[in-house]
């Protein structure tokens, strides 16, 4: 089906409407956002998106809403999966919770103009070169064989050239003006961490539309449907942020469906690349008879990868544990930067003991692999020191009525298996 100036037309104004919303009555007065209201955000957003794919489905036929969905829903996985480096790149940069939305609305917005000249770029490509499906292919097999090997926070580290070069060129600040990018300090104007993460944010999006291109123009080439199934993965992905955010850590499967689904899609594109050959040395460049997989076949089993993945991480005990080793740093990092607000300071305390419960209560194996984290084991027991200490000084702070989590005295993290 071709698709109308007038249709293209709308759908712009759409997608600029529904950020422009999203900036004026959600991320320009910096505050964070309560469960609910993540949650009936992320609710229409998803909405949105599957009302738009069933009216690609009723006035564009059976197989453009297909496609749509099977692009909307591998985008939105990946989309998913950014979110853990999103997270690492703001806990690098000890971004304010308040202000993270902003971080975040801006990485959508740096990620919508870098994939749609990538959909241009690859429409141009595609429609020129037929071997470009080659390429494609083999970037999300390597894309898939590398989300399989294990990395940690630190193989996205917000500590890359970019910033490097940033601080060494500009005068830069280690402290926030609310979330403004300049401050004054010193009478020096000054760039901001929040300036400095925005640019990380933006280095990474450039980098997940390399695979993230290629996945959607491997399931459709319809120019239409790669960026509008682009487009709706990626609104609503500043609510999904808080909404899952304690969930991503569960989520430790994730990679390992994330490659099935890329290798997949990859080898999808290599038969059709197969079927339209005419590369010259592959077969005298005449097409190969080979069997082509269908979107309808390809939907399905995105959708249970994804499923599958879901449900085995939340069930793993691994998972637990990773979740709650994760938030127990996060409690004690954000106990440890509180200087002031003592009731704040002792809800976030609470937190943490809570965790470290749970961790306590692990399978001896988990536990071992927890307490391997020396980095993060140093960081809970200062938290639980500094805690004990202020209330040793007396009356001149208030007696804090949480229970001490290290009562057998082996340590916030309970004794070593």
């Amino acid at each position: 089906m071709d698709v109308s100036v007038a249709v293209w037309g709308a759908t712009i104004a759409l997608v600029v409407g529904l950020l422009l919303f999203d900036f004026f009555f959600h991320v320009r007065k910096a505050h964070i956002p309560t469960l609910r209201e993540a949650s009936i955000w992320s609710a229409l957003y998803v909405g949105i998106a599957i009302v738009f794919g069933i009216a690609v489905w009723v006035f564009g036929g059976h197989d453009m809403g297909t496609e749509y969905f099977a692009g909307y829903v591998t985008e939105k996985a990946l989309s998913v999966d950014n979110l853990f480096v999103f997270l690492i790149i703001m806990a690098s940069f000890k971004v304010p919770r308040a202000d993270q939305q902003k971080v975040l609305l801006f990485g959508i917005v740096f990620s919508l103009f870098a994939r749609t000249g990538f959909i241009l770029l690859g429409a141009a490509l595609i429609n020129s070169f037929a071997w470009v499906f080659y390429i494609f292919g083999a970037i999300l097999l390597i894309t898939a064989g590398n989300l399989l090997k294990p990395e940690g926070e630190d193989a996205h580290s917000a500590d890359n050239f970019i910033i490097r070069l940033a601080r060494r060129l500009f005068h830069t600040t280690d402290h926030y003006d609310g979330d403004k990018l300049f401050t004054v300090e010193n009478g020096k104007r000054v760039m901001t961490p929040m300036l400095l993460v925005m640019v990380a944010i933006g280095g990474t999006d450039l980098l997940f539309a390399l695979d993230s291109i290629p996945a959607i123009f491997g399931l459709t080439q319809n120019v239409f449907i790669v960026f509008t199934a682009t487009v709706f993965s990626l609104l609503g992905l500043r609510q999904l942020y808080f909404l899952i955010d304690g969930l991503l850590d569960r989520l430790i499967y994730l990679s390992y469906g994330l490659a099935a689904i890329l290798g997949f899609i990859g080898v999808k594109l290599i038969l059709h690349a197969l079927h339209e050959n005419n590369v010259p040395f592959i077969n005298d460049g005449e097409h190969v008879p080979v069997v082509e997989v269908s979107t309808q076949l390809s939907l399905g089993v995105i959708i249970g990868v994804l499923v599958v993945t879901v449900i085995i991480s939340l069930r793993s005990q691994r998972g637990k544990a990773q979740n709650a080793i994760n938030a127990a740093k996060h409690h004690a990092e954000e106990y440890l930067d509180i200087e002031t607000d003592e009731t704040y300071r002792e809800e976030i305390y609470g937190r943490l003991v809570q965790e470290l419960e749970v961790i306590r209560a692990l399978p001896p194996k988990h536990r071992l692999w927890v307490r391997s984290m020396d980095d993060v084991v140093e960081l809970v027991e200062r938290a639980v020191s500094e805690h004990h200490e202020r209330v040793a000084v007396g009356a001149e702070r208030p007696v804090s009525l949480t229970p001490r989590p290290d009562l057998d005295g082996h340590g916030p993290l309970g004794p070593k298996p």
